[in-house]
């Protein structure tokens, strides 16, 4: 692995005691929606792992584990037309005006 995505030396890992698998609703909602598209299509975890690394640095670098998955989880939606940015987009602002 070339890039930040298997970089070390970012110090400890502290886990959280009694820690959720999910902080909030949306995280699983994205582990739902991902694990859903393996009946959607053939994708394999290489795939995803792949599509991961190309992340670039800074937005990895700046999203939480479960925003790593739903950028894949756009870009695999994009790629295989099921649902494109644009959609994406104008959903987005469609939630944003009613505050959701």
């Amino acid at each position: 692995m070339n890039g930040i995505h298997g970089m070390d030396g970012f110090g400890v890992t502290v886990q959280e005691p009694n820690e959720p698998v999910f902080h909030q609703a949306w995280e699983g909602r994205v582990f739902a929606l991902s694990s859903a598209m393996g009946f959607m299509m053939p994708f394999s975890i290489d795939q995803f792992r792949y599509m991961r690394e190309q992340i670039d640095p800074i937005t990895y670098l700046k999203a939480s584990y479960y925003e790593h998955w739903l950028i894949v989880l756009e870009r695999q939606l994009d790629q295989t037309g099921l649902v494109t940015r644009d959609e994406i987009a104008a959903r987005m602002g469609e939630l944003a005006e009613r505050g959701a």
